[in-house]
Formats: structure tokens, sequence, C-alpha cells
């Protein structure tokens, strides 16, 4: 499902699909970093049962957003594209046990770990977060073994640079 007007300062022709709005999103990044967010997305697809990936080209960010309805506010992770660096975010992080100090932030919702690359996302403790936060989330995720469903919820007009200067 493309949602081309939320939030959009751009015009989206109704017959580019997800994938290919997306491919050009992405091509605003360097090759590093097209190729850890593509693994990333990749790896945090497989991860996520069902459910629903929100996708956001905004100011800051390439935001890639999972939750189990088509309501963002009940999302509870997302991958942000920065120009350096993949960011998993937790949107309810500040709830979780983090025996490792791994989560990152100090404001009372959302913490963060910045990526080194992909593989990351294998590590046993990264893993444990990402299953607590999708366990925590309320509704609960569709158990039906799908892949995501991909909706691009808002392409802002203006953005900061994609690559570092």
């Amino acid at each position: 499902m493309v949602n081309p007007s939320a939030g959009s300062g751009r015009q989206i022709s109704e017959n580019t699909s997800a994938a290919e709005q997306i491919e050009g999103f992405l091509a605003k990044y360097t090759p590093q970093l097209i190729a850890e967010g593509k693994a990333s997305r990749a790896k945090m697809r497989k991860r996520i049962p069902g459910g629903i990936e929100f996708v956001y080209d905004n100011y800051n960010a390439l935001v890639f957003g999972y939750g189990p309805t088509e309501r963002p506010s009940e999302a509870v992770l997302s991958l942000a594209l920065m120009p350096r660096w993949v960011t998993l975010c937790f949107l309810q992080g500040a709830s979780l046990s983090d025996p490792k100090k791994l989560l990152r932030g100090s404001g009372s919702t959302v913490r963060n770990v910045r990526l080194s690359g992909p593989a990351q996302l294998d590590d046993p403790e990264v893993e444990r977060l990402v299953s607590a936060a999708i366990e925590a989330a309320s509704p609960v995720f569709p158990q039906d073994g799908a892949e995501p469903r991909t909706i691009i919820k808002s392409i802002s007009a203006k953005q900061r640079p994609r690559r570092p200067r």
C-alpha cells in the first residue's frame, strides 16, 4: 500500500511500487550505507512476525518502523538510516530490561542501539532486546509467519543531506 500524500511534499505516481520508492530513498546514501541499510532491513523483516513496516523518508533520516497493525502509534521498533550509520530504535525501550547497557538515550520512552553493522542484529543480546520489544507489543503481532506488509507513510519535501559532508 502506498500513501504518497501523508505528510508528503512530493508527488509520487500511483504506479510507483513501494519497492521502487524505497530504492529511490536509498539512492541518496553512500554505497556503504545503502548496503548496510538493505542488509539491516532484510534482517528485521525476517525477524518481525508479520504486521506492518512503515516507511518515512523524513527530514533527518530514512526510517523503517515495525508494528503489529496499521496504526503507527503501535509500532515498537524502527531502523533509522542516518548519513553515517544505521540505528535500531526501541520505541518503548525505556521499559526494557537492559543488563548489558546496550540501549542509548535518556528520554522517558525511546532507546536505541547505533549498529556497528547489520551483523550486530544477530548479537544474542540485541536479539533478546528485539524479542522483548515484540513480546511487549500491544496489540500482539500476528503469528501467521508472513513478512511485514510495507506502507509508505510520508516523504518530506525538505531533507537534510543523506551523505556525510
